[in-house]
């Protein structure tokens, strides 16, 4: 989340993506350091098991829904 953060400060378009329990401190982050309502993409838990396939898949599934946020922050 914070380098998401950091590289839209930085001026280049970022999309943070955190897993359903890290939702709360996503939100919580991206207030403290001034970008209240940061939005960003929630995905399942957990993820640490899923072999390289099954990240690639759900890498995919996500393609669209990154773009739709970086073309909103244009």
């Amino acid at each position: 989340m914070l380098d998401a953060i950091l590289f839209e400060r930085a001026g280049v378009p970022a999309i943070a993506i955190v897993t359903e329990p890290f939702r709360a401190t996503g939100e919580a982050m991206a207030s403290s350091w001034g970008m209240p309502g940061y939005r960003f993409l929630e995905v399942p838990h957990p993820i640490a098991n899923l072999n390289d396939k099954e990240l690639d898949a759900r890498a995919d599934r996500l393609a669209e829904q990154v773009l739709a946020l970086l073309r909103v922050r244009e």
